[in-house]
């Protein structure tokens, strides 16, 4: 099955390998990390990876009870399933979760769909996302800051800040609909400056990549500010 509106990424899609060197940079001391947990436990709970791709983050989810990987790109279900045997990974997307109604607890979405836009309407997920969770249930989206942060500086300097929107917007979006943000500062962080420079050409253009990379000349990581809009499915709506 396709998905009439699925675009494969720019990152992953592409290099696969090389996204696995970017994903291995994120938040190397676990801010962000520790701020998932605080906002939507997951510890026996059953969990779904929306847009999980290649499957880097599904064995940080050890703890759930039931974990499901959802993935739109085909190409990537294999190297998702050989990630973990704890996880059951299906082909799916935002708007087409192929869970039962109210059978999981939380959802994470991470840089994929849900950037709310004013020429993007994500409003499908979402009602999705209330289908398939749990009264009491949490979907949690981890956004760009695109305001904060040296990552958020490239991003407004390329042509990928348009396509993502801007903080104030999205902010705004999650907020009317029930949702609260929580900001966090981290990073990224590389083992090496030849992996820094490979994956800002890989998320960047060449001339914006080499630009940064000129003025920073010795440095193997740069500031990265996240978002997280946390909506919680009301007990109410069982």
């Amino acid at each position: 099955m396709g998905f009439a509106d699925f675009i494969p990424s720019g990152n992953q899609a592409v290099d696969p390998a090389l996204y696995d060197i970017e994903n291995a940079a994120i938040d190397p001391d676990g801010i962000m990390w520790r701020e998932l947990v605080r906002l939507a436990p997951w510890q026996g709970k059953d969990l779904v990876d929306l847009g999980c791709g290649s499957g880097w983050w599904l064995e940080k989810y050890a703890g759930a009870s039931n974990l499901y990987g959802i993935e739109p790109d085909p190409s990537l279900l294999d190297a998702a399933r050989a990630r973990t045997d704890h996880a059951t990974i299906l082909h799916g997307a935002a708007e087409n979760i192929p869970l039962p109604n109210e059978s999981v607890d939380v959802v994470h979405a991470r840089f994929a769909y849900f950037f709310p836009h004013p020429n993007y309407d994500v409003t499908a997920g979402l009602e999705e996302v209330r289908r398939v969770v749990r009264p009491g249930g949490s979907l949690v989206v981890i956004d760009n800051d695109t305001e904060r942060g040296e990552f958020a500086e490239l991003l407004g300097r390329s042509a990928c800040g348009d396509a993502q929107g801007n903080t104030t917007y999205a902010r705004q979006w999650w907020k009317d609909r029930g949702a609260e943000t929580t900001e966090v500062m981290s990073s990224w962080r590389f083992k090496n400056r030849g992996d820094l420079d490979r994956v800002l050409h890989l998320e960047f253009p060449d001339e914006l990549a080499d630009s940064w990379l000129a003025d920073h000349p010795d440095r193997t990581h740069l500031s990265y500010g996240y978002l997280l809009h946390t909506w919680s499915k009301s007990n109410s709506e069982a």
